[in-house]
């Protein structure tokens, strides 16, 4: 798929405000009958712009009240320290995202557990799986914004 033009950046900003919209709905804020929208969110699919549509849920209600962002620094560098790693962090669901760093720092960890207890879980299960020199934490206390929507 090419260059996405204005009608398609409306229906990925509707989109991302809210996927379960009818497509009667999503046609009328762009300007198209629904199966003119349909045709273009297959191809935005097609295309791998629109990956998954998924519903967000209130992490607190659920009993998942403590975001924690983890800092790792590590010694190795080798392809399968790496590899390992990316297994261990993708097979534990409470870590949302691992990202790997330029810096001082080389990689940073988001996820969401219960309280200090369930981080402490997280945190011996990632290190008896895979070897770190230093694991830090912040905790938030405040979440002021959280998003997935893009600016387009």
């Amino acid at each position: 798929m090419g260059d996405i033009d204005t009608i398609d950046r409306k229906i990925l900003n509707a989109l991302q405000r809210d996927a379960a919209q009818s497509l009667d709905a999503l046609g009328e804020q762009v300007g198209l009958s629904r199966n003119a929208c349909w045709r273009r969110i297959r191809a935005l699919e097609q295309a791998g712009i629109i990956t998954g549509r998924i519903a967000t849920v209130n992490a607190a209600k659920l009993g998942l009240g403590l975001t924690v962002f983890m800092q790792i620094r590590t010694n190795a560098h080798a392809p399968d320290w790496m590899h390992k790693f990316s297994a261990a962090t993708r097979a534990m669901p409470e870590i949302q995202g691992v990202y790997r760093m330029s810096g001082d720092l080389d990689y940073l960890i988001r996820a969401r557990v219960a309280d200090m207890a369930g981080y402490d879980q997280l945190y011996q299960r990632l290190i008896a799986r895979v070897p770190l020199s230093d694991v830090s934490a912040s905790f938030v206390m405040e979440e002021i914004k959280e998003t997935s929507e893009l600016n387009l």
